[in-house]
């Protein structure tokens, strides 16, 4: 099972509000704006800036 279309749609970066979409691996959410990947674990993502992981320029 993955994250659902239907969630996609409604889901945006925490920090910014801005639009996310997942990776090429479909293991995390990306935010282009703030550079951040949001980690998908056990299906659910995991929304929180805290946790985020950087990503190079």
């Amino acid at each position: 099972m993955a994250v659902s279309e239907e969630l996609l749609n409604i889901l945006a970066c925490p920090q910014c509000k801005g639009e996310i979409y997942l990776n090429a691996e479909k293991n995390g959410l990306i935010c282009d704006k703030c550079r951040l990947e949001y980690e998908i674990r056990d299906d659910i993502p995991i929304m929180l800036v805290e946790e985020a992981r950087a990503l190079d320029k």
